[in-house]
């Protein structure tokens, strides 16, 4: 079943904190090659024969803000369909072929991207039906009606779910009022209507629409040479239909105004959403505003949101805020909990502490241990062929530059507190923010 969820909350472990204290003097990230294929699908490749394994994943521009009107959850319920069948396989004869090999296919997507992945041994005698199942699985699914039912009922169920949990209401709640009619205002999974509107023709038009070569890009990761490679990447896309690339999305509304809202539910807890739309991939702020969020409320126990509102004044568990950028603007998000009768009191510093990081920026102290920490962890983030195939995705998909990974530990190290502070007063807005709450009376 597709990972359809976009719940991310960052937490230190331990390794991490054992490796504050040291911060590599010199970083190199792995070697990026990169070429095209005659359909127009982009190829990024990095060898790695540290470990008999080969990472493919092929993503393209068909996330849930590619789901037609009316149509919600249609990207989503596509790429959960593509191992249900093709050319004369049963959903049991692909999972039965795979695990032959040993090998693991995935789908998933988010509002930008569909992701299809693929991980197998490099021994030929394996890789190589894994790689031709991949292939037919992208190029041919079947789409059976059948199944098509089964993974419907599935979809509402979860949605039956999410409506019994607060955290769920307050993050659906949120992206809808910040983005409005914009296509990232809407769920991944759809809704109850839109989702029993979906047909089986509507998920070969989208396949035929999307799922084509101007619209795709390939990531190769692990054990093979870069001729192994080209071979490998025209095996698993060169059958599908060149295509075009789908029209660029409509714009993200700036807000001028900030307003609440607040949705009853029979808690004793308030969940509270609140932010405006941030910065999309590839922004020049994006490292100031990146090491200035560890210090105001993505790092952890340490941030400055976490020490006021819950060491200082207990009225929260957990308290913190990341930027999630996207192709377009993606949200400043800032997320809590707390008891409902202390939901005005929360909210109310909340707000003031965000408002002085924005007017006075962070200490020298701050910033150095952020430093510290954001440079000493970032190894981590590199260190499996499975996390480098998610990095090169985003630098794929998001036309980052090849030397993103090399360049990113100096681009941290060279942020000063004044950009900090000047990015934030620029792109931070205290009294424009949209704020959601979920919650019984107070």
């Amino acid at each position: 079943m597709a990972n359809t969820g976009i719940r991310k909350c960052l937490k230190a472990s331990i390794l991490v904190l054992c490796l504050l204290a040291f911060v590599p003097q010199a970083f190199a990230g792995p070697k990026i090659q990169h070429w095209t294929l005659g359909n127009g699908a982009r190829v990024f490749f990095v060898e790695s024969r540290e470990l008999p394994m080969l990472q493919v994943r092929v993503v393209f521009d068909a996330g849930s803000s590619r789901d037609p009107a009316g149509k919600a959850g249609l990207a989503n319920l596509m790429a959960a369909m593509l191992d249900e069948g093709t050319d004369g396989l049963s959903t049991d004869d692909i999972a039965g072929r795979f695990e032959g090999v040993g090998a693991e296919f995935s789908a998933g997507v988010d509002r930008d991207m569909a992701s299809v992945n693929l991980r197998s041994l490099s021994d030929p005698s394996l890789l190589d039906p894994a790689l031709d199942l991949f292939a037919q699985i992208l190029a041919k699914p079947a789409f059976p009606a059948e199944n098509l039912e089964r993974l419907r009922a599935q979809v509402l169920v979860a949605l039956q779910k999410d409506a019994q949990s607060p955290g769920a209401i307050a993050e659906k709640a949120f992206y809808r009022e910040l983005y409005g009619k914009h296509p990232y205002a809407g769920d991944p999974p759809g809704n109850e209507k839109s989702l029993t509107s979906i047909t089986r023709e509507d998920l070969l038009a989208f396949h035929q629409r999307h799922y084509v070569g101007a619209n795709a890009w390939v990531v190769i990761v692990g054990d093979a040479s870069r001729r192994q490679a080209q071979g490998i990447a025209e095996r698993v896309v060169a059958k599908l239909p060149a295509g075009k690339a789908p029209d660029p999305l409509p714009p993200v509304r700036m807000l001028d105004a900030g307003w609440q809202k607040h949705v009853d539910f029979p808690a004793t807890q308030t969940h509270i959403n609140m932010g405006h739309p941030g910065v999309q991939r590839g922004d020049p702020d994006y490292f100031p505003l990146y090491v200035g969020n560890y210090i105001l409320g993505g790092g952890g126990l340490v941030s400055r949101l976490s020490v006021e509102v819950r060491e200082k004044h207990g009225l929260s568990y957990s308290v913190y805020s990341y930027f999630y950028p996207l192709r377009l603007p993606g949200p400043l998000f800032i997320g809590l909990q707390t008891k409902n009768t202390q939901r005005d009191q929360a909210l109310k510093l909340v707000r003031q502490v965000i408002a002085d990081f924005v007017a006075k920026g962070p200490t020298d102290q701050e910033l150095e241990a952020a430093k510290r920490h954001l440079t000493g962890s970032f190894p981590l983030r590199l260190d499996s062929d499975g996390k480098i195939a998610e990095n090169l995705a985003v630098i794929a998909f998001y036309g980052l530059p090849l030397t993103y990974l090399d360049e990113f530990i100096p681009r941290i190290e060279a942020v000063t507190a004044e950009q900090i502070r000047d990015a934030f007063r620029r792109r931070v807005h205290p009294d424009q923010m949209v704020t959601v709450t979920v919650g019984g009376a107070r």
